[in-house]
Formats: C-alpha cells, sequence, structure tokens
C-alpha cells in the first residue's frame, strides 16, 4: 500500500530485529510508518540463506532461552516448532586422532560456571576464569600440571569459547561484571529447517501468505545519511537518504547497530548528539562472530553436533606463517540442512578472513578439515561456501555488543544509548533501538526485538496493540 509521505507518523531506520519489531508494534496499533533499511533484505544480523539440501544461518543461530523470551513466545503462540540443538560434540587432534571428550567437557563447563560467580571487585575475565580453573585443575587433576602442551591448548579453548559467546577477540576485554541476565530454560533452541526468517515474517505478519501491516510500508534500498531533528523547538524529523529522498515524520526510532553509530554518529545527526550519549556510544563495545559455511555432497561426517580440533604442541610449528588457523578451533552442524559445515571464528581472526581471497579460505580451512577429521573418515570436495562479512559490512560494523573493563566506570552507557532525544516540548523526536542498548538481554535478537517494543511502547503508552502476534 503506498501512502503518502505527509501521513507518517514514525520512520524507523533499520530493519533488524530491533527495527522490524519497532515497525509491525506500531503498525498493528493503526500508526502509520515507514521502514527503512539501507540493504536489499530484512533481517539485520539475522540472515537465512538457502543452502545445502536446505537453510543455513549467516547470523544469529539461536534463540537464547526459553522462559520470558519474546522470540520463543511469538513460535508457541504461531505453533511454529522449534527444536534444542543439544551441546554434543566430539574432538578430534592435530594429529588426527580421535580425544576423549569426558575431560574437557568438565574442564570447559566449569572455567565457563565460574561467570556465574563474579569476584566482588571487576576484573578480566580470562584472568579470573584462568586462575579458577587452575585451581581446580590443581585440585582435581594435578596429573595435567605436567603437559604444558595440553594446558596451553586448554586455555586456547577456553579463550576461543568465550570470545564466540561475547563477540571479543580476548576474553581479557571482556569484563567480570555484566549487567547482562541469562533467561532461563535452553540457551541453543533452533528453528532448524523454518529459518530465523520465519521471525520477521511472523513480526511482519506476512508468515504464510499473511496480508502484512495496512499502515506500514517498506522500503529497501535506503541508506539513510541525515536525520535532522527539532531540538530547541518543534514540528517534524526530516530523514535524508543518500539517493536524495527525503521523509518526514513526528518521530524516528534508530535501529542500526553500535558500530554504525561509531562510525557516522558526527554525521548522521543534525543538531548533534549530546555529549552523554556520544560517551556512551564511545564507551561500548561491539564484537565479530564469523561463520564460513561449506556444502557438500551428502553428509560425511558424525552425528554430533560440532566438532572441536585441539591442537598438539608440535603441529603449531607447521601453520607458524598462518597464526590464524590455529585459532579455528570449532566446526559446528546447521540444523537447517544436513549437508554442511560452519567454522566458527571471531574477533581479529573472523575479520580477517572476511578480507582474504575467497579461494585461500577455501583451501586453507578444507586443509584443516582433513587435518583433524580426514583420518577417520573420507572427506569430499565441498560444492559451495558461504562466508560471513559482518565486519567489512558497512551497515553492520559488527555482531553483537559485549560488557568491557570499562563499564565498572560507565555502568549506565547502555541506559544513555536508549534514551530519547526530546523536543522544546519534551516530546520524544528521535528514539534508538538495538541489542546494545537492552542492558539486560544486549547480544541477542531476543534483546534486540524487546528494545524494539520498548521504543515502539513510549510512542504508545495508551493504545493496545494485536497481542494474537505480539
Amino acid at each position: 500500500m503506498s501512502i503518502t509521505p505527509q501521513t507518517w507518523d514514525t520512520i524507523v531506520i533499520g530493519l533488524g530485529s530491533a527495527g522490524t519489531t519497532a515497525a509491525s508494534t506500531l503498525a498493528s496499533a493503526g500508526r502509520r510508518v515507514l521502514a527503512l533499511e539501507a540493504q536489499d533484505r530484512i533481517g539485520g544480523r539475522v540472515w537465512t540463506v538457502p543452502f545445502g539440501d536446505g537453510i543455513v544461518e549467516v547470523g544469529g543461530e539461536w534463540i537464547h532461552g526459553t522462559e520470558n523470551s519474546s522470540v520463543y513466545e511469538i513460535a508457541m503462540k504461531n505453533n511454529i516448532t522449534v527444536l534444542l540443538q543439544e551441546p554434543n560434540f566430539k574432538i578430534y587432534k592435530s594429529d588426527g586422532s580421535e580425544m576423549s571428550v569426558d575431560l574437557m567437557r568438565e574442564l570447559v563447563e566449569y572455567g565457563l560456571e565460574q561467570q556465574e560467580y563474579p569476584p566482588e571487585k571487576p576484573e578480566a575475565m580470562g584472568d579470573f576464569i584462568s586462575r579458577k580453573l587452575m585451581d581446580y585443575i590443581k585440585e582435581k587433576h594435578p596429573d595435567i600440571l605436567r603437559d604444558q602442551g595440553f594446558l596451553t591448548e586448554l586455555f586456547e579453548q577456553m579463550n576461543f569459547f568465550v570470545n564466540s559467546l561475547e563477540a571479543s577477540n580476548n576474553w581479557n576485554d571482556v569484563s567480570t561484571e555484566t549487567t547482562f541476565v541469562t533467561l532461563n530454560g535452553p540457551q541453543t533452541m533452533s528453528w532448524h529447517r523454518n529459518g530465523y526468517k520465519t521471525f520477521f515474517e511472523l513480526l511482519l505478519n506476512t508468515y504464510d501468505n499473511g496480508p502484512g501491516w495496512p499502515t506500514l510500508e517498506i522500503k529497501l534500498n535506503k541508506e539513510v545519511t541525515q536525520i535532522k531533528w527539532p531540538k530547541d523547538s518543534t514540528g517534524k524529523v526530516e530523514v535524508v537518504c543518500k539517493d536524495g529522498a527525503v521523509y518526514t515524520a513526528d518521530n524516528v526510532i534508530v535501529t542500526v547497530s553500535l558500530g554504525v553509530l561509531k562510525e557516522r554518529y558526527t554525521t548522521l545527526f543534525s543538531p548533534p548528539l549530546p555529549e552523554e550519549k556520544v560517551t556512551a556510544i564511545d564507551k561500548l563495545t561491539i564484537g565479530v562472530v564469523g561463520k564460513t559455511i561449506f556444502s557438500f555432497p551428502e553428509r560425511w561426517f558424525p552425528d554430533v553436533n560440532s566438532f572441536s580440533f585441539f591442537w598438539n604442541a608440535e603441529d603449531r610449528e607447521e601453520f607458524k606463517d598462518d597464526p590464524w588457523m590455529i585459532q579455528m578451533k570449532q566446526v559446528g552442524r546447521p540444523m537447517g540442512s544436513n549437508n554442511t559445515l560452519t567454522f566458527w571464528a571471531n574477533g581479529d581472526v573472523a575479520k580477517l578472513i572476511e578480507t582474504l581471497p575467497e579461494t585461500v579460505v577455501k583451501s586453507k580451512l578444507m586443509l584443516l578439515l582433513n587435518k583433524f577429521m580426514g583420518k577417520s573418515m573420507k572427506i569430499p570436495e565441498p560444492t559451495g561456501m558461504i562466508r560471513s562479512t559482518w565486519y567489512s559490512n558497512p551497515f553492520t560494523r559488527g555482531c553483537y555488543s559485549y560488557d568491557n573493563l570499562q563499564l565498572h566506570d560507565y555502568p549506565n552507557a547502555r541506559v544513555i544509548l536508549s534514551e530519547p532525544m526530546l523536543d522544546a516540548t519534551g516530546s520524544p523526536k528521535v528514539l534508538f533501538a538495538g541489542e546494545a542498548s537492552e542492558p539486560r538481554r544486549f547480544a541477542t535478537v531476543n534483546g534486540a526485538s524487546d528494545s524494539g517494543r520498548r521504543e515502539a511502547l513510549r510512542l504508545l503508552p495508551d493504545i493496545k496493540f494485536n497481542s494474537s502476534v505480539f
């Protein structure tokens, strides 16, 4: 449905989880909404792609927690099946042999559990877990202390797992102090062959050929370059796009990533952002998790959900010219297809992989796959490869935020980021949503969605919206 520009109540910038939730919440209440998305698709840092014999998730993969999860609830309300991806795994060593999982599972679980019992005085996560884990090893497995090669790889594995959870480059960049609250219930619920795209279809009321929302208009490939807002006056907000188009509305909800805000805040807003919001953007950190996904002619790998690669000390020398390869510690099995595998990377390694030639990435990662798993099974040549580019993508510039070591000095940064900018009468004109603005649920699709709903409800204080969808 086409709507004349003068009639917009709200413009939503960005159609990731936050923006799509905000736009749909407002439109379901009858508000006239224009949603502008710079990319050629809806979903933001969620991206479901047909691949292999099904689909894969290039971005967000799981629903983290089921109790009080708006994402899980919308699936249940609409009778969509989501499945638990069990954390079962095998470990392969760099000499091609298989390693018992029992000891590693015990040590890794103990190490990660320490995050739930942080020290009174905040410190770097890596230092804290290392100290706790060494004490545990001395008490429970003192024989390990004689195997320096094992200890070196164990702590690299722990660093990798923390970075994969946090999107950090190093576990010592992460603070033991956090405002994050983990939702109860399983943390790895998968949309499997339905794909995370289903969540967005449900929000937009387009699932199963639904009619959508009549007062919502979506424009893709619309990069916003400036937001002009009335700071010391009253009136409309004006949104300027790179192609020259200009749209006006009573207010605007900005849902771009923290990475994009960091890069563009000086030119994006006129008048400029207040000092305290600039400080919040500056002090918060967004990290990178990368995926390289291969498809194969058929499934050739064991029936577990992930494979860990454990380096022997003597095999490291072989890769001294490509140290990033030693940081490739985990391969996962997507639930949306049977014949695909995902190499996970994080931080600087994930950024590097985005820049390497595709042929190099393919040959190097297949070399690793054969080195660790090829001794016990025949590995076919891949039929396709997809790799994420969340850092180099100018419309994401990263994956999600984490609590860094500056949290203690700037504990309210996320709250300040979420605060709306008001006109002379105190009316909200520029509102902010996105995972980084959600103090208790940042870094998750659910948290991003909740932030979008939060800002929509700020504009709908007395209006009930369509609860059958939300």
